[in-house]
């Protein structure tokens, strides 16, 4: 099943697909530049609520807030 879900919703270890970024142009940006861009995949590497996450991208570990995760759009992975 091809769920959409935010990035904010996946626990530690759980890996993800990025869709799209829904937020104004300077927070997609941002995250383009960390390397969030659609095709991408993410990998919750820490999800302890309600504090940031630590997700592993392009082989970088990049520290994300809950409230820019929640944009992050991800295609959960099994």
């Amino acid at each position: 099943m091809n769920r959409i879900v935010p990035l904010s919703s996946l626990m530690s270890g759980e890996r993800g697909e990025v869709v799209e970024i829904v937020g104004g142009r300077g927070v997609i940006r941002r995250l383009y530049e960390m390397g969030l861009v659609p095709f991408s995949r993410v990998e919750v590497l820490i999800s302890h609520m309600p504090g940031p996450m630590l997700v592993k991208v392009n082989g970088s570990r990049i520290a994300i807030g809950r409230g820019i995760a929640m944009k992050i759009m991800v295609r959960k992975l099994p």
